[in-house]
């Protein structure tokens, strides 16, 4: 099942294109976790990151909150009460998920808004917000992904906007393009940023039958995409064989922001060098060269003989604040300094993150933006 059916053609004929973060949102999506397994021996901290990060977010926005069903929202409720947020601004909607990374798992949404018009849609014209659902398949890695895969429909339908499955012909089949919210970053004026080791070429890639050409043609048809700027791989430790908002993300037209480690023996230095190579040397689709700004890598974080990825780059634009993960490192400061003047608007705050990326992942892969669209709806 999906939302309403969407208009005929594909979205950027429509006008529909994928807005950048920091672009005015009408709520961020996070799922609760009901389910501690992802954290072994760290489940009685997991809920209270989650309630932290509600509270936060809700000084610029509504938050949707997946929980499972009415117990559960019962109890996530007085959770959230002793934390300090206000359930106002929270709308809870049953659903249960197999994991909390709504990043990936939720559609990517798309608006035909620029942030300087205030006013909705004519009449007659496509509807201002549109999901495009991606297929998810638990990073091509884990088998327990149907939940998953399953919430992303609801909440297109939830909100009752329509909803494009993107589906590209392979071997005479009609296939569904697989692709988590995590592989991509964009500066919403048709520049992407991707790695091809997640999409591409790697033991776990996504799409190898649709190669780099088909994939941008995937990305121009559906995000209004007109530049795709290719890195080879993501940093040790990341299950998703390759997301870049563990380490480069988009901080302005023309801006972006890299992950930097200068001890020549971790295994990021080389690969995050050969990165800012790559984008020392881009253009986006604008044709104007970027400005690469250095993010420090704390050191590194390993729950026995396993890799974490802990980066400061997985953090999250809110309306009114900028969320970033922090590890106890004395690099922490720095990133968020970093971060503040880039953010002047934003209050940026640490939410410590050591407990939370032992389940791979930290904030921004917890998000989903949902871009300014259509009216609020409460399911209380």
């Amino acid at each position: 099942m999906t939302g309403s059916s969407p208009p005929l053609g594909v979205p950027a004929s429509l006008g529909y294109r994928m807005p950048a973060e920091w672009e005015p949102h009408a709520a961020t999506w996070l799922a609760w976790p009901w389910s501690t397994a992802d954290w072994p021996g760290k489940g009685g901290a997991i809920p209270w990151v989650f309630a932290e990060l509600t509270r936060w977010l809700q000084r610029g926005e509504v938050v949707h909150l997946l929980v499972p069903h009415t117990d559960a929202e019962a109890r996530v409720a007085g959770l959230l009460r002793k934390a300090g947020a206000s359930l106002d601004e929270v709308d809870f909607v049953h659903a249960a998920v197999n994991r909390t990374w709504v990043r990936d798992s939720l559609p990517t949404f798309v608006t035909t808004r620029r942030a300087s018009d205030p006013h909705p849609a004519p009449s007659g014209e496509a509807p201002a917000l549109a999901a495009i659902k991606w297929r998810f398949n638990g990073w091509n890695r884990y088998t327990n992904h149907r939940k998953d895969e399953a919430v992303g429909h609801l909440a297109a339908r939830w909100l009752g906007v329509p909803t494009y499955q993107p589906t590209v012909e392979n071997a005479g089949e009609q296939r569904r393009v697989v692709l988590e919210g995590g592989a991509i970053d964009v500066d919403g004026e048709g520049t992407l940023l991707a790695t091809r080791a997640c999409l591409l070429t790697g033991p776990f890639a996504r799409n190898p039958h649709l190669g780099a050409a088909g994939t941008e043609r995937v990305f121009a048809e559906q995000l209004g995409v007109a530049r795709v700027i290719w890195l080879d791989e993501g940093i040790a430790g990341d299950d998703t064989s390759g997301h870049v908002d563990d380490f480069v993300r988009f901080v302005g037209p023309g801006r972006v922001l890299l992950a930097q480690e200068p001890r020549a023996a971790d295994v990021n230095h080389l690969l995050l060098c050969r990165a800012a190579e790559v984008l020392g040397s881009a253009r986006d689709a604008a044709g104007r060269r970027l400005e690469v700004i250095p993010l420090p890598m704390p050191a590194p974080i390993r729950f026995g003989h396993e890799r974490l990825p802990a980066s400061y780059a997985n953090f999250y634009i809110g309306n009114a604040v900028v969320v970033v993960p922090t590890f106890n490192d004395p690099q922490d400061r720095v990133a968020l300094g970093i971060l503040a003047e880039l953010f002047p608007d934003r209050t940026v705050v640490g939410i410590h993150a050591v407990d939370l990326v032992l389940g791979l992942g930290t904030l921004h892969c917890s998000t989903q933006q949902e871009p300014v669209g259509v009216p609020r709806r409460r399911r209380r």
